[in-house]
């Protein structure tokens, strides 16, 4: 069991050699930000998602509504990050405003201030929303960045479909033009079963690995072959008249230190039958692809996602889900993840905690205090990555300080 310091302590600091996670928490969206343990720093999506239209699902926007999430992000992403504004890696994992923003948001630039003397604030990219990467992208700068699709954003057999991703594309390839012209920013291809792609750029790092896994419906072994879990179903006529589900097209990685294994999985997840009636649910044939891991993101929100195969695959010490709304965390998705496992196995952190309004559910008992008001969950990998720590930051305030903290030894288990 993890042991909880109960006496004040210090939020945490990244340092050479370690490896950090931080889930950024908003509320209206979905964001991770890295930190190799050479430096090298990557922000995987940064999304701003219409969430108060879901009226009481709706969970609350934070720190608070005088700024969006882009800007939210940004700000927290300058403190965390050791080279401040210039991160180097930003990736989209699909086309959903929850994870990169859209083109319908806010797209009118801040302009001067009206009043003598007064500062001019930052004018937004050229040609591009304020929203999520675009308004995040006004305050950082960054040097590579990647998708599901570039460079084939039309025209091709997966390529979005439906008008709100068809609008996040849009949104997302106007991004990496603006910072392009900008900043110099340098768009690659996503290499599904590369291990090199998101390699340190700023020193060595011993032991520390990302492995490509999953995109565009496909899944890379460990054997070196690529699973397309949609050929046979597209060739069947299965999809015909039908929108491929945009969430089973996400990009995912297995970050390694040491032992120590991460699995981050953008929303992906889906469900569908064959003609001959066989149902295939694709978090299933995810679970052979990525294999044992410490700490896991929990894919699609817990909305009815995971599986018991999946579950018992990855087997982590915690499962992390970033939440903005109140039906996230669905009870199939909590029972299969922590199936015959007791809080002294597992640790479910919610980064804020779905309400569900005919009362408490079973699996609560293994949510940490903290998450009921909402939590940034920091994951600090040491640098022999034979432990680590997960910290919860009280996402309500900027200066977010700590308010819990649980240690770990990484398992043995392969």
């Amino acid at each position: 069991m993890a042991a909880m310091q109960t006496q004040e302590f210090p939020r945490p600091r990244w340092e050479p050699g370690f490896f950090q996670i931080h889930f950024v928490h908003t509320g209206v969206g979905e964001s991770l930000f890295f930190v190799f343990p050479d430096g090298t720093s990557m922000l995987l999506d940064c999304g701003d998602h219409a969430a108060i239209t879901r009226g009481v699902h709706a969970v609350p926007a934070v720190p608070g509504p005088e700024r969006l999430a882009g800007e939210w992000v940004a700000r927290y992403v300058e403190k965390a990050n050791p080279r401040g504004r210039d991160v180097d890696w930003i990736v989209v994992s699909h086309f959903h405003s929850d994870h990169a923003g859209t083109s319908y948001w806010q797209k009118t630039p801040r302009v001067p201030a009206p009043f003598p003397g007064g500062p001019e604030e930052p004018k937004a990219l050229g040609g591009c929303a304020r929203s999520g990467i675009g308004l995040a992208a006004e305050t950082l700068r960054f040097s590579r960045a990647t998708d599901r699709a570039w460079p084939f954003y039309e025209g091709q057999e997966r390529m979005p479909t439906t008008e709100e991703s068809r609008e996040v594309a849009a949104h997302v390839r106007a991004t990496w033009s603006a910072l392009h012209r900008r900043d110099g920013l340098v768009p690659e291809p996503f290499r599904l079963g590369a291990t090199d792609q998101f390699a340190p750029l700023h020193g060595s790092a011993p032991g520390f690995s990302v492995r490509n896994v999953c995109a565009n419906g496909c899944i890379a072994m460990p054997d070196g072959t690529v699973r397309d879990l949609y050929a046979g179903a597209i060739s069947q006529g299965v999809f015909a008249g039908r929108e491929l589900n945009e969430n089973a097209m996400s990009l995912g990685m297995v970050f390694s230190l040491g032992r120590f294994r991460f699995a981050a999985c953008g929303d992906f997840s889906d469900r569908f039958a064959m003609p001959d009636g066989r149902e295939v649910f694709i978090e299933d044939d995810l679970a052979g692809a990525v294999g044992r891991v410490d700490v896991a993101k929990i894919d699609h929100h817990g909305h009815h996602s995971g599986g018991r195969r999946l579950a018992a695959a990855l087997d982590p010490r915690v499962w992390i889900a970033p939440v903005w709304d109140n039906l996230h965390c669905t009870d199939d998705t909590m029972e299969s993840l922590l199936a015959g496992k007791e809080p002294v196995d597992a640790l479910v952190v919610p980064t804020v905690l779905p309400v569900r309004f005919d009362g408490e559910r079973p699996w609560w008992r293994f949510v940490p205090d903290a998450c009921r008001t909402g939590v940034h969950a920091v994951v600090t990998v040491r640098p022999d990555g034979e432990s680590y720590a997960l910290d919860l930051l009280d996402a309500r305030t900027e200066d977010a300080p700590a308010l819990a903290h649980f240690d770990f030894e990484t398992s043995p288990k392969k």
